[in-house]
């Protein structure tokens, strides 16, 4: 096989390239007609409420029926919180021409970054200077989060630091786009959120059964969502399985790490819940619960986030209509291992990966 691989390398690699080219032109297309949709969207909005009167209450009923009409046929990208990012990335952004111009390498996620800068001046060098050096969405962000563009205004040693962000942001602008796989760009041409668009991937796999465990195993359990998009001023996240359960009349959240679980593993999942509680929770719920799943079996599996001082009652009644934590570690094991028997090949890199942790 490795002589007919070296045989037909020069082919191979032209081939590989012609793909990466056609993904790129492809992921270029489907990313300059979105930011253009929105930005469409936003100026209609606009347009419908200076024709209206009482402009202000007018314009917050007009928001409400657009995101629900939306959300019925193009799904929960249509929320009101993201019309209103398009009403505002319009406002920010009126001359459709500079969005043309730089839209084939600045994504969604870069204007509505940019939608952050109050200053006008501010937010167009920040655009220019983000399109014509590729900055990714984090160097962008960090850029803005640390006055960057006022700190190099008025540094009379410009280079240095110029050179400083570059050396601060070097590892950010390793990652490389990701196509379809990014669940913006996925929601954005009608893929379901919850589906999976990593197959070969472990923890996806898991992901997969353990929705179907929870709701077997567990008493009153309602699917929601996978990889639920949550917005924040500053931020996508994604929670990995969403659930409510009726009987305890509270969402429950999973996240799920294929690693060692980490203290800021342990801090992400009740951010989550406090942002659940925050953002989605209605009168009658109760508080929100997290769950922290680990696939190494070695280590405490589940980890349970119920925050705001809830009742003892209630902290002691959950206990009863989750799945245990040896049940948890039983059937993430088992599906560990359905997923390597599928991918041996995977095992052996697994294993290997293992014994140099151990090494180190």
């Amino acid at each position: 096989m490795e002589k007919d691989v070296m045989l037909y390398q020069s082919i191979i690699t032209d081939i590989k390239e012609i793909i990466s080219a056609g993904q790129q032109n492809a992921y270029s297309a489907a990313n300059t007609a979105m930011v253009l949709t929105y930005w469409h969207i936003g100026k209609r909005i606009i347009e419908q409420e200076q024709d209206g009167s009482e402009r202000a209450e007018y314009g917050k009923r007009l928001i409400s029926v657009l995101s629900e009409e939306l959300k019925k046929e193009f799904g929960k990208s249509y929320s009101e919180r993201n019309l209103q990012y398009f009403r505002k990335f319009y406002l920010c952004f009126p001359d459709e021409q500079i969005v043309n111009t730089r839209v084939h390498n600045l994504s969604w996620s870069h204007f509505r970054s940019l939608l952050r800068v109050p200053d006008e001046n501010a937010r167009m060098w920040y655009m220019n200077e983000a399109a014509a050096e590729n900055w990714g969405v984090r160097t962008l962000d960090r850029n803005i989060g640390t006055q960057y563009y006022y700190r190099l205004l008025r540094s009379p040693k410009k280079a240095a630091v110029i050179a400083e962000m570059k050396q601060k942001t070097a590892e950010y602008q390793k990652t490389h786009f990701e196509l379809f796989k990014n669940p913006v760009m996925a929601e954005f041409l009608g893929f379901k959120a919850e589906d999976s668009y990593l197959e070969s991937d472990l923890e996806s796999a898991i992901l997969s059964h353990i929705r179907d465990f929870l709701m077997e195993m567990g008493k009153g359990f309602a699917f929601v969502a996978r990889q639920q998009h949550i917005i924040t001023e500053n931020e996508d996240y994604y929670i990995d399985l969403v659930f409510y359960n009726i009987e305890l009349k509270c969402y429950v959240l999973i996240d799920l790490k294929t690693g060692r679980i980490t203290h800021q593993d342990v801090g992400q999942i009740d951010m989550y819940v406090r942002m659940y509680d925050d953002l989605k929770c209605k009168e009658g719920d109760n508080p929100t619960i997290g769950i922290l799943l680990c696939a190494e079996t070695d280590e405490d599996i589940a980890r349970y986030s119920v925050l705001h001082d809830n009742e003892r009652l209630f902290m002691s009644k959950y206990m009863t209509y989750l799945p245990t934590k040896e049940q948890l570690r039983a059937e993430i094991q088992r599906q560990k291992e359905i997923f390597y028997m599928q991918h041996p090949a995977l095992q052996e890199k697994s294993g290997d990966a293992e014994c140099a942790d151990r090494k180190s």
